[in-house]
């Protein structure tokens, strides 16, 4: 069996890992320096590892491959004549333990259908350069705020390239770079503990990410708004006409997430602060809480966010095949996602333990987070609940839109443990895609417009 030696960063375990605490300092001018020498623009180390299994950091992927159509939201896979080097199946689990999230252990002792496939590891993401100027800024004035639940002094950029704590890092994850404004139509799918599969949502997202604009050149303000999200339904038919908007800002101390939601029945907008949180998802049948969504959204004052380390870990990566599926039902099957449209690679992640705070309510008592060192996309996710069981585990299937010079984790699997079930969101492939597009004007982002974007 292919062995990897299994490291932690020494680097990762510096002073203050622990709780946010105060307003902290930006990282010492001589730290600072090693970006874009020993590490890449945004943090990552830019050496591959001994054994070759993660390559060196070239710069990422430079151009589209052939056979991609400038404007379409559909992507060709840039890594497509890859052929496994080694496949884990809960036969020759053993050994692999170090390397395998809590939920992948769980799917490959469950399930005899399932497997990991580890393909060559690849490292393709290349920032625009206005990102990578202003991440070299922030790692001398960005700081986290709150207690680490805000962020402040924040250019459009890693806010914090040389992460000293937990908060820092899901900041990272938060504020990465997604481009300025995106849309996609997708199908979300739950299947049930006996696998039967059915269709959960399906609909059009539009997401903006207003730092983001190449305009903007001002740090950002406590109130300001990074992510608003609009979510118009049209299937099943007793969600069809449903919209869903959502505001989140730097600091929610500040200013709170903002939810307004549109439901035909009662043919009016109403604000929806239960949006957050563990409240259970309804698309998901309630196998995800609200903030389960793209791994963690949302604040990050009810948990404890403790940075364990760096580790490589094998995980989902350039998943173009996934992104590009149109077949519901050869990807959802019984018990997990059809392997054959799973791409497992090495890479070294950011581990994030986040312990539920005393006094505060959640279902999860603790939650485990796996953050790419190059994208700062968060690709794993483990949920316990208070007694300290496996109860949920999450993937993002990351891919590089290599034409925008950003990240997208659109596809999202949790697994519910317990219950036996599972929900696959984000299926795009047999609707265009996801596009990039130009901002919508502020009034598009308004109650009224809500409302008529949703009515059947």
């Amino acid at each position: 069996m292919l062995k990897f030696k299994y490291t932690i960063l020494a680097a990762a375990l510096a002073a203050g890992l622990g709780a946010g605490g105060a307003a902290r300092a930006a990282v010492p001018a001589d730290e600072a320096k090693l970006l874009g020498t020993t590490l890449t623009a945004v943090g990552a180390e830019k050496a591959g590892n001994k054994e070759g299994t993660i390559p060196e950091y070239t710069g990422g992927l430079g151009a589209p491959p052939a056979g991609y159509v400038k404007g379409s939201g559909v992507r060709p896979d840039p890594y497509a004549a890859d052929t496994p080097r080694l496949v884990i199946t809960g036969k020759n689990l053993a050994g692999m333990d170090d390397k395998l999230t809590a939920g992948t252990r769980e799917l490959l002792k469950r399930f005899p259908t399932f497997r990991v496939d580890v393909y060559p590891s690849h490292r393709p993401v290349a920032l625009p350069k206005a990102v990578l100027e202003n991440t070299a800024k922030n790692a001398l004035g960005a700081k986290a705020a709150d207690g680490g639940v805000g962020v402040e002094n924040a250019l459009n950029g890693v806010p914090f390239p040389i992460p000293k704590s937990g908060y820092e890092v899901m900041w990272n994850h938060l504020l990465r770079y997604q481009g300025q404004a995106l849309t996609t139509k997708y199908e979300s799918w739950n299947v049930d503990a006996s696998g039967v599969p059915s269709l959960a949502t399906a609909g059009e997202i539009t997401s903006e990410f207003p730092l983001a604009d190449a305009k903007n050149t001002e740090a950002a303000k406590q109130g300001d708004v990074f992510f608003r999200t609009r979510v118009i339904y049209n299937a099943p038919a007793r969600r069809a006409g449903e919209g869903l908007m959502a505001f989140d800002a730097v600091n929610p101390v500040v200013q709170p997430r903002k939810v307004w939601q549109y439901l035909p029945g009662q043919r009016r907008v109403k604000l929806a602060p239960d949006v957050a949180y563990d409240t259970p998802n309804p698309g998901t049948a309630g196998i995800a809480t609200y903030d389960d969504a793209w791994i963690f959204n949302g604040a990050l004052d009810r948990f404890d966010f403790k940075l364990i380390g760096k580790k490589e870990m094998l995980v989902p990566y350039n998943n173009y095949k996934l992104f590009g599926a149109k077949v519901a039902s050869e990807v959802v099957k019984a018990g997990h996602i059809n392997p054959d449209f799973l791409r497992w690679e090495l890479h070294r992640v950011w581990v994030v333990e986040a312990t539920l705070k005393p006094g505060k309510r959640h279902i999860y008592g603790k939650r485990v987070f796996y953050v790419d060192e190059d994208s700062w996309v968060a690709l794993a996710a483990d949920q316990y609940d208070a007694r300290g069981q496996l109860y949920r585990s999450s993937f993002d299937h990351m891919v590089y839109a290599y034409d925008a010079q950003a990240t997208y984790n659109g596809n999202h699997v949790i697994y519910d443990f317990v219950s036996g079930a599972y929900n696959l969101s984000g299926m795009s492939g047999a609707y265009g895609g996801l596009k990039y597009i130009d901002p919508l004007k502020p009034s598009q982002w308004s109650s009224e417009a809500l409302s008529g974007a949703g009515v059947r």
